[in-house]
Order: C-alpha cells, then sequence, then structure tokens
C-alpha cells in the first residue's frame, strides 16, 4: 500500500475504520533529534478506485517538536471522456484522535494546498495553530475522486525541533455592529477566503462586502474554521462578521451560518450513515442555523441528499443564475406547496455569492433580511422566519405587501389571517431593475405576469386575487429572455406572504 522512503515503514496492515468509510495504513516514526535539526520521511502509495472516502497515514511524532510540514503530490493520468481523474484532498488530526466529531482536528486544505505547516506560533491557512505535541498524529487523506488506474501518492514529512513559542488567544469579531434598528440589511452568506479553496483574504473579501453595499457577511470555509480569528480587524460598525463553516460532505454541503466563534463541524460522512442530524444540533446548540447550499448543483458530491428536516433554511441561488438553480427553485417551491397541505411550518430560501476568486463577484446575489438591528441573532431571526428577499445586487430593492378585510395587512415572510373568499389585494414595489417583469407566483404557479418595468428600473405591479385562489403568493423579477419560452434569469424574488387563516 505504500512505503518509507528512508528506511522501514513499520506495521504495513490496513485497518478498516467506520463503516467502510475509512482506512489507516501503517504509521512513520521518527526519532527525536536536537534542537534546531531537522528530520525527513517520505511516503508513496496507490489508492485503488472505490477506496474509503478518507485515508489515514499515522504519524509517529516525538517530543520536543517545533513544527510540522507535510507536502504531497499525486498522479493525474489521462481518463476516457466523461470519467473522473484524479483528485486528492489532505489534511491532519493531531494525537487527540481521529474519531468523528473532530476533537483532534487541526486543518484541512482539501485539494487547495500542496503543503501545510503547524506549530505553536502558525500555521498554513485553513490549519490551526498550537503546539506540536507527542503521540500519534494521522495525516488525513480524502480521494475525492479516483481514475481507473489508480491514484499514486507520495507524502514528505518534516519535523523540526526546538522551543515551540507561544500560541496567541484568539480574537474574534463582535456579534453586533451599528445597525438602523428595525431594517432591511443586506448580507452574503457563502464567501470562501484563502483558509479554504478562496483566493482572496479576508480583508480583501471586507473591501469588496463593503463595495457591494453589504451590511453583513458570514465566514464559509470548506470543512474548517481556521478562518474565525481572523475577522476581527475586517469587521467594524458598518459591517458585521458572523462566523460559521461550509461543511463539505460527498453528499451535499451545508453552510453552519452564525455558529459560535471556535465551532467545528465534522463533515466525514454519508447520508446513508445517518449522522447529519447529530452535526445538524451541533450546529443549532453554537447559535448557529443550517442552510444546505446548493442543492442541486452537478459537481460530484454536491447534491444534497440530507433531506430538509434538520434545515432553517436553503441556499436556492448560488453565484451567477444558472439551470441549476432554477430546478433548486422550483423544488423549493414545491416545498412551499406540501407544507401548506401538511399545515405544518415552510422552509425560508436565501442566496448568495458562493465567492472564491475574481472574477467571482461578493453580494451577488445577496440576501436582503428585515431584522430589529445588526446582530447575530437578529439577522438569524429575522432568515429563519423568511423575512427576506434574495436581489442580484445593492441595486435591486423590493416592498412586498399584501391587504385584504379590515386593514389587514402582511409582509415578506408573514400570513395575511382573513377569510377563504375575502378579496386581497398583492402590491410590489420595486426599484432598480430596468425592463424587468414581475411575475406572481402562488400555489399554482405563476398567476399573474406583469409588462417589462420601465428603463429606470422602478415601478408598482399590483395583483387581486382571494386565499382559497391562491394560499400563497411571492414575487419574481425576471430579467428578458434571451429566447424562447423560458423565463429569463433572475433578478430578485422573494420568500411567499401565505393568505388565509391557519
Amino acid at each position: 500500500m505504500c512505503e518509507d522512503h528512508h528506511g522501514g515503514l513499520g506495521r504495513r496492515a490496513l485497518f478498516v475504520t467506520g463503516a467502510a468509510a475509512a482506512l489507516t495504513v501503517g504509521s512513520v516514526s521518527f526519532a527525536a533529534a536536537a534542537d534546531g535539526g531537522r528530520e525527513t520521511r517520505t511516503v508513496r502509495g496507490t489508492l485503488p478506485p472505490g477506496s474509503p472516502d478518507f485515508v489515514y497515514v499515522p504519524v509517529e511524532v516525538p517530543a520536543g517538536v517545533r513544527e510540522l510540514k507535510v507536502a504531497y503530490t499525486y498522479d493525474r493520468p489521462s481518463v476516457p471522456a466523461g470519467t473522473a481523474g484524479n483528485a486528492l484532498d489532505i489534511g491532519v488530526f493531531d494525537e487527540r484522535g481521529t474519531e468523528l466529531g473532530g476533537r483532534g482536528f487541526r486543518g484541512w486544505s482539501g485539494g487547495a494546498r500542496t503543503e501545510f505547516f503547524v506549530r505553536a506560533d502558525d500555521a498554513t491557512p485553513g490549519y490551526l495553530p498550537g503546539p506540536v505535541r507527542e503521540g500519534t498524529w494521522h495525516i488525513a487523506l480524502g480521494p475525492y475522486t479516483v481514475a481507473p488506474q489508480g491514484l499514486s501518492y507520495e507524502i514528505t514529512i518534516t519535523l523540526t525541533y526546538g522551543e515551540p513559542g507561544e500560541t496567541a488567544r484568539p480574537v474574534y469579531p463582535p456579534r453586533r455592529a451599528k445597525g438602523r434598528g428595525r431594517a432591511w440589511y443586506r448580507g452574503d452568506c457563502h464567501l470562501h477566503s484563502w483558509h479554504s479553496d478562496g483566493r482572496r483574504t479576508p480583508a480583501e473579501i471586507g473591501e469588496l462586502a463593503r463595495a457591494a453595499g453589504l451590511d453583513f457577511i458570514n465566514s464559509s470555509e470548506h470543512n474548517t474554521h481556521s478562518a474565525h480569528a481572523h475577522w476581527a480587524d475586517v469587521a467594524g460598525d458598518d459591517l458585521l462578521v458572523m462566523l460559521g463553516e461550509e461543511v463539505t460532505t460527498r453528499n451535499g454541503h451545508v453552510v453552519a451560518l452564525g455558529t459560535d466563534p471556535g465551532t467545528f463541524v465534522d463533515w466525514r460522512y454519508r447520508a446513508r450513515d445517518n449522522r447529519f442530524g447529530r452535526f445538524a444540533r451541533q450546529i443549532r446548540r453554537a447559535g448557529g442555523l443550517v442552510v444546505p447550499a446548493h442543492p442541486h448543483a452537478t459537481c460530484v458530491g454536491c447534491n444534497w441528499k440530507f433531506g430538509f428536516a434538520e434545515a432553517d433554511a436553503v441556499e436556492v441561488w448560488n453565484g451567477p443564475y444558472t439551470p441549476d438553480d432554477e430546478v433548486a427553485l422550483a423544488d423549493w417551491d414545491s416545498m412551499l406547496v406540501a407544507s401548506v397541505r401538511d399545515g405544518r411550518g415552510w422552509l425560508p430560501a436565501m442566496g448568495s455569492s458562493d465567492a472564491h476568486r475574481s472574477p467571482d463577484a461578493v453580494g451577488s446575489p445577496q440576501t436582503v433580511v428585515l431584522a430589529d438591528d445588526l446582530t447575530r441573532e437578529a439577522i438569524q431571526e429575522g432568515i429563519r422566519a423568511g423575512r427576506s428577499y434574495v436581489a442580484e445586487s445593492a441595486r435591486v430593492a423590493l416592498s412586498l405587501r399584501a391587504s385584504g378585510g379590515r386593514g389587514a395587512h402582511a409582509g415578506i415572510g408573514e400570513r395575511l389571517a382573513v377569510g377563504r373568499d375575502t378579496p386581497v389585494t398583492v402590491r410590489l414595489e420595486v426599484t432598480g431593475a430596468p425592463r424587468c417583469t414581475v411575475r406572481f407566483v402562488t400555489d399554482q404557479g405563476v398567476l399573474h405576469t406583469s409588462d417589462p418595468l420601465p428603463v429606470s428600473g422602478s415601478g408598482v405591479v399590483e395583483w387581486r386575487t382571494t386565499p382559497s385562489y391562491a394560499a400563497y403568493v411571492r414575487a419574481e423579477l425576471r430579467h428578458e429572455a434571451a429566447a424562447g419560452p423560458l423565463p429569463g434569469a433572475l433578478a430578485a424574488f422573494t420568500n411567499p406572504i401565505f393568505l388565509g387563516r391557519d
């Protein structure tokens, strides 16, 4: 399976851990060296197609180590069209172990880096600074896809000996910014910096967020919380920075939105393992929201397969509007119909940029939330209640209201509690959407389509109905279609207003 380039590897037996989901190979040993000395070992191996999701390489770390450094390469043979080639992710767990739950987690870079280091006073982005203590560490390999020829890898492990240095106490961003009281606040809750597979620093993201007119953002790196301690200088009175993670499993991704600082959420399971509920509850205990991301994305492992029973909201629009977003929007609308039919709670929708690097636009799209203040808890409550809409940029602003009966009225995410046959007027006010068409969507589908808005982008559209005819109504703004009967790309959409008494 693998060999030590510098001598005998020791144990070569393979150990299956978990439900055929992980594999442990023979350990790599080091002898203690003099202060300032350095030792290197090289491990080679080949993984066959159908390998477990995770392969662990134990590393016996002696006392007196100042720094652990790991570099790796793997082959990328040509494969037939339509066949996945090799892709190998990497991370590390310390002497506290690899048990699910992540007590020993020290970092993950996925496939974004070819090397990393960890020491007490510093670490590669994606990894956590801290002492390199004596014991058995584990390099974690994730064979994301394996070519028919197999995946041959080489790992070079270097230990540097000496005084460990001091680990700085992390400083996190504040839980509130200077808000405007009860108001509409704009945010982007799915972003990536160089702490995972993004290319921007937190400072660069903060600058772009402010330029995009955002009031809040959420840190959401793939499978690591290492960025949490690097946002304090970015936040300010004008920008709330919430902390979280994009939990990137083999059966879909979920954004942990607004968790307590330092919260790590494990990702090493599939839907068939029946473990997602445990980690969804962990996210909530840490004060966060559970938001499945891009549920119909087509990349390997991206399609959401855990169901929505544990979700607090769902990311329907992810980055530039594409056909998989259209499918996600339609699927979400079907869930709204089911919630009306079954008389149960409904799942609000969100939109985020998932921006990684230039030219990805931070804040496109953005979720606009009615909240009591610009605090973590108030923003989360607005999202959870569905008092929000999604817009392609800060230029687009909406106001959707329904009124009927004796002065009753309701806004986005609310219920207009009137009789089944009571006349209801739905009114949408729009700015910043030139030549866009307004569609009112109900449990029957699209029941009203407006003429295109003027070039100024501002307008008012009204429609009259009854609760017996429309159980809910939501608005969509669509750009002009390029051709054919298909609707144009979204410029904005709202969460619904429900009509009628419960």
